[in-house]
C-alpha cells in the first residue's frame, strides 16, 4: 500500500501522476536517455506536439501559419532572419510574430507552418539541447541537433497529414569547420543539409531567387544580414503572406547571426536601418539590387 505523498510534492503534477500510474520518482531522478524528448514521452506523451490525438479531419485555413524564413552562410557564421507576419487564410492573423529564435548559444531555429504547433515545437527542442548538455557534460555537435530535430518533426507527421505541418529551418556554427551550417527539413522529418544559402515557407520561392542573385561566398556578416532584408522584401514584393518592412509600425524583420561568439540577434535600431535602406534603394530600383554578369 502505497503511503502518502511527501508535502514536498503535495498538488504537484508529478506527485498526481504518481498516485496514479505508479511510476517510481527514479523516473526523474535518473532518467535512461539524455533526449528529454524521449524522457517526456515516456512520463507524459500527451504533452508531445506529436503526441496528441490528430483532428477527424483536415483543419480549415482559419490557424495562423506563418511564412518566410531565409538563411545565408558567410565566411564564419551564417545569418538567419524572418518575417513578421502571420496569415489564416486570407487574413492577417498577426503582423509583427516571431519566427526566429535562439536553439542554443551556437545555433538558431526558425519555424514556417502552423505557428502556434512551431512555437511549441522550437520551446521543446530548446529544452531538449540544454538537457543534453546539462546531463552529458558537453552540447551537442551541429549534426546532432539537426538530427535530434528531424525527430520531433517526424513526431508530428500525425498532425501534418491533418494539415498542420511544421517545417523549421536550423542554422548553426560548426566549431571543427569555422563555419556556418544550415539544415532544412519536410514534413515527414526528412533533414538536408543546404549550401551558401536557403529559405522556406510561401514566399520561398521568391526569396531563394534574390538570394541566388546576391550571393557571395566573401560576404561580410553585415553584407549577409543586408542579403536577407533584400530576399524578404522581394518575397513580400509576390507573397502575400509574407509582410515586408512596415516603417510606420516600426516592424522589421527579425535578423539573427550565428558565429564563434555565439548567437547574436540585430538589435531594432540595426535591422530598422538595413531596412530603410531598402525600402528606400527600391525608388530608383523597384526590382531590387542586379547581379553583375562577370
Amino acid at each position: 500500500m502505497r503511503g502518502p505523498v511527501p508535502w514536498w510534492r503535495e498538488g504537484s503534477r508529478v506527485a498526481s501522476h504518481e498516485s496514479h500510474t505508479g511510476r517510481l520518482p527514479g523516473l526523474f531522478a535518473s532518467p535512461d536517455t539524455s533526449s528529454f524528448t524521449e524522457f517526456l514521452g515516456a512520463y507524459s506523451p500527451d504533452l508531445l506536439p506529436g503526441g496528441r490525438t490528430p483532428p477527424a479531419s483536415p483543419v480549415g485555413a482559419e490557424i495562423p501559419h506563418g511564412t518566410t524564413i531565409v538563411a545565408v552562410s558567410f565566411p564564419g557564421g551564417v545569418v538567419m532572419a524572418g518575417d513578421r507576419r502571420a496569415t489564416a487564410g486570407n487574413v492577417i492573423a498577426q503582423r509583427d510574430i516571431e519566427k526566429v529564435f535562439r536553439a542554443d548559444e551556437f545555433s538558431a531555429i526558425a519555424i514556417a507552418g502552423t505557428a502556434g504547433i512551431g512555437i511549441e515545437m522550437m520551446r521543446l527542442f530548446q529544452v531538449e539541447l540544454e538537457h543534453y548538455e546539462k546531463r552529458e557534460g558537453r552540447t551537442l555537435s551541429v549534426e546532432g541537433k539537426a538530427n535530434r530535430l528531424a525527430t520531433m518533426v517526424r513526431q508530428n507527421l500525425g498532425m501534418a497529414m491533418q494539415g498542420l505541418a511544421v517545417v523549421p529551418l536550423f542554422a548553426g556554427y560548426d566549431e571543427e569547420r569555422d563555419a556556418g551550417r544550415i539544415f532544412s527539413y519536410d514534413p515527414a522529418g526528412g533533414r538536408y543539409e543546404e549550401r551558401d544559402f536557403h529559405s522556406i515557407g510561401s514566399g520561398s520561392v521568391f526569396a531563394r531567387g534574390a538570394l541566388k542573385k546576391l550571393f557571395r561566398r566573401d560576404l561580410s556578416v553585415e553584407d549577409a544580414a543586408l542579403v536577407c532584408v533584400q530576399a524578404l522584401y522581394d518575397a513580400a514584393d509576390d507573397d502575400s503572406a509574407t509582410g515586408g518592412p512596415d516603417l510606420p509600425r516600426r516592424i522589421f524583420p527579425v535578423v539573427a547571426s550565428v558565429t564563434s561568439d555565439g548567437y547574436r540577434r540585430l538589435g531594432e535600431d540595426e535591422v530598422g536601418a538595413l531596412a530603410r535602406s531598402v525600402v528606400e534603394g527600391r525608388y530608383d530600383s523597384p526590382g531590387g539590387p542586379t547581379a553583375p554578369l562577370r
